[in-house]
């Protein structure tokens, strides 16, 4: 080989190792450590025509993110964001602020935990918009569509993120105030998992810049969990079908259950302690507990709700003697009360649409089994006989079926029979969901539209957890008898949440059927 042939090797060598490291770090913009601080590299992620940037000053210990792309929301996202790998309960926090008043008013910017770096990852994040709207939001699956939690808290000065196996948590605020947290949802990530900060400029032809200082990642030690903690912080919650969000209205340390709705609209009505309290939702100010006028001595439990009227209150409690639970009715304000069935263990769940009968389940023997009340006096009728386990009745808004949740498949299903039985045998109960999750505690919308009922993971045994649970939603099915499940449409999944017994035991649709009420958990250390 002469000396000519052998340089040209060399420069041909030399140039493809340059272009194989340009086509390397166009992707990712690794810089060293020290370079960013806290992480370990910056990417752009999903469509970015116009490329992104990261710095970290390490003088005043700041981050400087600039990002264009469309949004961070839908089934693909498109941002600049500074990253690290990390496994295991993480904690992220940051002061964020925008540079400029923007292009556009719904730009953000992130504290975000991703599955990966592909854009249509699944993820959960706290986003801070241009225009103050802080949320967190969730891809719950890799391609799925995102959904989120609104804040109380507009414009705040501080906001963290906490994955606590897979229930991520969102907490915002301002200096000197405590960080109002919102409702946890799931989103189940294998690890490692990336962490770090992001921007979206929301337009794809601009660059928009934030700054986030005071940043923190931190290991967080996991929470002991049993079945049915009470050491809880309860998210008395509100779900919007048209917006398909989720504002959080109370908040407190301490176990809250089953919000109804009244039927003006005025007030929720939810259990905590063996009492009922009325949450009046005033616009003005965040709503606080009031407890109704029924004695200290009825120990009432997560089962109430009102007349269409507004006259009436049903609820189930232990009261003198009984071992267990009765059915009750008072005036809406809680004030004299009477028993409508001696037998016990009973528990109401619904009423009747011309508040003349109380739907109870109650165990008559060795099974749960559904019967009705008359609220004028007489004695309770039994609606299903078979040897099964039912629960959760709750009249459809036309009176003409009631609807439950049995296990008499197999599996717990929701079921629906007429108002007057199921008949010998049960042979009038008609199954309306067998998908594989264990379903409970269907409520029809007052329009008679929708079906909401909640979900726990196939092979939950009953309803006495608090685990990884769904909000559930499908059109009301037809009314003619005998419904074939090719006539049923698709289920929806509205959140997936840290709940179960206590989120939605008892109907909780607003008047006007465009939003219900829920409750959410997050176990305390």
């Amino acid at each position: 080989m002469n000396i000519k042939s052998s340089t040209l090797i060399r420069c041909t060598v030399a140039l493809a190792i340059l272009v194989l490291q340009t086509h390397i770090f166009s992707h990712a913009t690794q810089q060293p450590t020290d370079q960013l601080g806290l992480f370990d590299a910056h990417d752009d992620i999903g469509d970015t025509p116009r490329k992104g940037e990261a710095t970290f000053d390490t003088a005043n210990r700041e981050y400087r993110v600039t990002g264009g792309g469309a949004n961070i929301w839908g089934p693909v996202d498109a941002f600049q964001f500074v990253w690290k790998r990390f496994s295991g309960d993480v904690g992220i926090g940051a002061d964020v602020h925008f540079i400029g008043s923007g292009a556009v008013a719904h730009r953000k910017a992130v504290l975000i935990v991703r599955q990966s770096l592909d854009p249509g990852s699944a993820y959960a994040d706290v986003a801070v918009h241009g225009d103050g709207l802080t949320a967190l939001q969730y891809r719950p699956a890799g391609g799925a569509e995102t959904l989120e939690v609104r804040s109380e808290v507009n414009g705040p000065v501080h906001v963290q993120l906490e994955r606590r196996g897979d229930q991520f948590t969102m907490f915002a605020g301002n200096p000197g105030e405590k960080l109002a947290a919102s409702a946890p949802v799931t989103v189940k990530l294998q690890d490692p998992i990336y962490i770090g900060l992001g921007v979206s400029s929301h337009d794809a032809n601009v660059l928009e810049t934030a700054v986030f200082s005071n940043v923190t990642v931190q290991k967080l030690t996991p929470v002991e969990q049993n079945q049915n903690p009470s050491n809880v912080r309860s998210k008395i919650s509100i779900y919007d079908l048209k917006s398909k969000t989720i504002q959080v209205v109370y908040t407190a340390d301490k176990l809250w259950e089953a919000p109804n709705w009244s039927p003006d609209g005025k007030y929720l009505l939810a259990n905590s302690g063996g009492a009922l309290y009325r949450f009046v939702l005033d616009a003005n100010g965040k709503p606080q507990p009031e407890k109704l006028a029924l004695d200290s001595a009825y120990q009432c439990n997560n089962d109430h709700g009102i007349t269409r009227d507004g006259k009436l209150l049903a609820f189930s409690a232990k009261f003198g003697s009984a071992p267990e639970s009765q059915a009750f009715v008072a005036s809406a304000d809680g004030a004299n009360p009477r028993l409508l069935t001696p037998n016990s263990p009973s528990y109401f769940h619904g009423w009747s649409p011309d508040g003349k009968w109380l739907a109870i389940v109650g165990k008559r023997g060795e099974y749960f089994n559904i019967f009705r009340v008359p609220v004028g006096g007489g004695s309770e009728q039994r609606l299903t006989s078979s040897p099964v386990a039912d629960d959760g009745p709750d009249y459809s808004p036309d009176g003409n079926w009631i609807y439950i949740n049995s296990n008499r498949s197999g599996s717990w299903d929701i079921w629906r029979f007429p108002p007057e039985g199921a008949g010998p045998g049960d042979s009038k109960a008609e199954r309306i969901t067998s998908d594989e999750l264990e379903d409970w505690f269907p409520h029809p919308s007052p329009d008679g539209k929708w079906l909401v009922f909640l979900s726990f993971p196939k092979g939950t045994p009953g309803h006495n957890v608090k685990t990884n649970v769904q909000l559930r939603m499908m059109p009301m099915p037809s009314g003619a008898a005998h419904v074939t499940q090719k006539q049923l449409e698709p289920i929806q999944s509205l959140a997936e949440i840290f709940g179960g017994q206590g989120t939605i035991n008892v109907n909780s649709w607003s008047p006007d059927s465009k939003k219900f009420a829920f409750v959410s958990y997050e176990v305390l250390p």
